[in-house]
């Protein structure tokens, strides 16, 4: 997957920077976050996901080092790729977050998002979903694109459906912790009371984030034109207006996850086979705690909350 952009096409306030340049400061960034025996961080700190961190800090060296560094201290936390479906499969029983089976236009993969279907109570069991429904998208990517497309969907939605805390939640994760990997994010027949909400999310967003926020309306033709030029009509769900008649079906929903994680977990053995002796210090012993102590010393990571071990509860 390239990772060096042409800002041919960048905003105004985007940085304009050469190929060669873009480079560099990979190889600056790359010197400052050091190494790690860790083959899932190792995995993290490709040059590609250097250059996307960059390009979130207009390619502030210092800026994109902090963020990264808190990031890899998220991640040594949290261990996304660790999380499999039988972690959060009662977090998916209602289908409020799944891949779609087909990509936009552009080969973007696309994350179906129902809040009005939220059935459990625990922040920390859905922030745990969705982080595994981002790890799982991307993994789908074609090898020339990078990003995703969110297609939200508020049919049933309620102020009372999207927690502030868990919205706020979502908001750093995607931010903080994977930065350009959103694309569009499409939010489809939002209520009038979803303005109100709106109002209050709006200042968590940075400002390249939420010029990446799409309103479309079904009964507003301008707007759904933007459906026409991102999706296939014959592939796009027909809740979202398309010609798809196909709906969620958890137990199908299921079996491709597991299938996802059945390929993950190939993934990351061949990367551990790769990197099993370069983990070890001289004595044979994993390096990777005390290194990690020394380097994210006085380092912030991403705030997440926990809500407690809230009892789950089923959506009637």
């Amino acid at each position: 997957m390239s990772f060096l952009f042409k800002s041919s096409n960048a905003g105004a306030t985007e940085k304009s920077i050469s190929l060669e340049e873009q480079q560099e400061k990979i190889n600056e960034l790359r010197k400052e976050l050091g190494e790690y025996s860790s083959p899932d961080i190792q995995d993290f700190l490709s040059d590609a996901s250097v250059s996307r961190f960059l390009r979130a800090r207009n390619w502030n060296v210092q800026k994109a080092s902090k963020m990264m560094k808190a990031a890899v201290k998220w991640r040594l936390a949290f261990k996304p790729e660790n999380i499999c479906w039988d972690d959060i499969a009662q977090e998916a029983e209602t289908g409020k977050i799944y891949r779609a089976d087909y990509k936009d236009k552009h080969g973007r993969t696309v994350l179906v998002l129902r809040p009005g279907l939220e059935n459990t109570t625990s922040a920390t069991g859905q922030i745990k979903y969705l982080v595994y429904s981002l790890e799982k998208a991307i993994m789908n990517l074609t090898e020339d694109q990078e990003k995703m497309v969110w297609l939200t969907d508020f049919q049933s939605w309620t102020l009372g459906s999207t927690p502030l805390k868990v919205t706020r939640e979502t908001v750093n994760v995607l931010q903080d912790c994977y930065p350009e990997r959103l694309g569009l994010a499409i939010l489809y027949n939002p209520p009038r009371i979803f303005e109100s909400f709106w109002k209050i999310v709006k200042p968590f967003l940075d400002h390249e984030t939420r010029k990446k926020v799409k309103f479309v309306y079904s009964n507003d033709k301008e707007s759904q034109k933007i459906m026409a030029e991102v999706f296939d009509i014959e592939e796009l769900d027909s809740a979202f207006g398309g010609k798809n008649p196909a709906t969620f079906e958890y137990n199908s929903y299921a079996e491709r996850m597991q299938e996802d994680d059945k390929k993950m977990g190939s993934l990351h053995s061949s990367t551990d086979s790769l990197l099993e002796s370069s983990g070890k210090d001289a004595n044979g012993v994993d390096s990777d705690a005390s290194s990690e102590a020394s380097f994210y010393s006085g380092t912030d990571s991403p705030k997440h909350e926990d809500s407690g071990h809230n009892t789950p509860k089923k959506n009637g």
